[in-house]
């Protein structure tokens, strides 16, 4: 039987060209339909280009199809994922250029401080319009959201529209994996306990063969710091090594991340390009080890340069203007790889547990009940169902609390289009304390992106 996947925002370029290639690597789950929509045609017509020519060199089970218009590809779809944009990279720049001029620094900009505030107010109603079209047109889907804000997109999505998007991500996934290689560990042997918003995810507990992992880690960390171990007490809990050996993960590289772990014994996920963005006081004018958040460490421009060039060789491929490359067939690291893992999972009601975005709904009594949480989550044949997990610290609890009252203020901001609600998300993200200063920087940033916001500035 042919399933249907339809991917909205085919444009994202990596994550077509991974969806795709993961989608030829898995014959067992298909034949499939793969729907494709962008509203930007020239974009639809590279991912469409270079999703024909993917599936012609391996003759894969694939029929493809593709609309500006997603209702002519909905009808009919088992699995609906949403990859989506608004504004492109250029909006992007905007969210983040715009508060520099305001003294606010943002490695990334996507998810918390101004720019992923900002980026909620024009996301949430394009998702929204979205879920309900999903509702209408093929009520039975999976529903998967990528996009960002993760946690305040599918918020707002739950909110507005009753519709049971799953956000997906994997962050915590990978940091699980360079954990594991920090000690020295086969990834599969590892596991891990983990609870918070997407891109700050407390893993408080980590395992190798079921083991508490923590006093190795520890001792990694302090062998690449030059400090004494116990080697004795080491050696009795895992007697199988003579001394921790980790690879290319060092934590030199995410000082601040391993201060959290440090002080709370949990390490954020996703380190500290993203983690920091979570504690603005601790980063004035953006100031991290000597450097600039954004601009000398962690740069925005280099980032969004690299996304052009993404693009760019994937328009060259598509377009015939360059042969396709063997590594688009590979299965390669990036948001999409859990994709086939829940649906294969899904299907042969597997059960393995990855990393989803959910209502909590009391998995985690010290955290709000309606709050989306991402957390361990059981793919079943009933679809994603969260582990119970009833020991997260109260001491973590209590950053993760503080971060979602500014989420929930950008949710009903954009539902509503309310400016005042806006400002106020501003000041309770603590990224801006000035109440002037938040009113003409959400100002400014609410006029940069007018054309992409129908619900503060509604179309005549």
């Amino acid at each position: 039987m042919i399933k249907k996947i339809v991917l909205i925002g085919a444009g994202s370029a990596m994550f077509t060209q991974g969806l795709v290639a993961d989608l030829i690597l898995s014959p067992d789950l298909g034949p499939w339909e793969l729907g494709l929509v962008d509203i930007d045609p020239s974009v639809l017509e590279t991912a469409e280009g270079l999703s024909r020519r993917m599936v012609e060199a391996r003759e894969a089970e694939i029929a493809i199809s593709a609309s500006t218009d997603r209702r002519d590809v909905l009808p009919g779809a088992d699995v609906v994922v949403t990859t989506i944009g608004v504004g492109g990279r250029r909006a992007w720049e905007a969210d983040v250029f715009v508060p520099r001029k305001y003294g606010v620094f943002q490695p990334v900009g996507d998810s918390v401080m101004p720019g992923g505030i900002s980026r909620a107010m024009r996301m949430i109603p394009a998702l929204v319009d979205i879920a309900w079209d999903v509702k209408a047109l093929c009520t039975e889907a999976w529903f998967f959201n990528y996009s960002n804000p993760m946690t305040a997109n599918c918020w707002a999505i739950r909110k507005a529209t009753g519709v049971p998007v799953v956000g997906l991500c994997h962050g915590t996934f990978h940091v699980e994996r360079q954990l594991a290689e920090f000690i020295g560990a086969p990834p599969k042997e590892v596991t891990s306990l983990f609870v918070g918003l997407n891109h700050l995810t407390f893993i408080f507990d980590l395992r190798w063969r079921g083991r508490d992992a923590w006093p190795l880690v520890r001792a990694r960390l302090a062998q690449e710091r030059g400090q004494p171990f116990d080697r004795e007490s080491l050696g009795q809990l895992f007697p199988e090594i003579g001394a921790p050996a980790g690879g290319a993960f060092k934590a030199a590289d995410n000082p601040f991340s391993w201060s959290l772990f440090e002080a709370y014994t949990a390490y954020p996920a996703v380190n500290d390009r993203h983690v920091v963005e979570f504690f603005p006081e601790r980063f004035p004018g953006g100031r991290y080890h000597g450097k600039r958040l954004g601009v000398d460490v962690f740069s925005v421009e280099d980032t969004i340069a690299w996304g052009d060039r993404i693009y760019a060789d994937m328009q060259a491929q598509a377009l015939g203007e360059k042969p396709l490359e063997e590594r688009v067939f590979e299965r390669a690291v990036g948001e999409h790889e859990q994709l086939l893992d829940i649906l294969r999972s899904i299907e042969g009601d597997e059960r393995r547990v990855l990393a989803a975005n959910l209502p909590n709904q009391g998995t985690v009594p010290s955290l709000p009940a309606e709050a989306i949480l991402e957390l361990p989550a059981v793919a079943t044949a009933t679809g994603l169902r969260p582990l119970q997990i009833h020991d997260f610290p109260d001491r973590l609890a209590a950053i993760i609390n503080r971060k979602l009252t500014a989420t929930l203020l950008a949710v009903e901001a954009a539902l509503a289009g309310d400016r005042r609600l806006f400002v106020e998300a501003l000041l309770t993200d603590g990224a801006v304390t000035d109440p002037d200063t938040a009113h003409k920087l959400a100002d400014e940033l609410l006029a940069a992106h007018r054309e992409y916001l129908p619900n503060f500035f509604p179309p005549r």
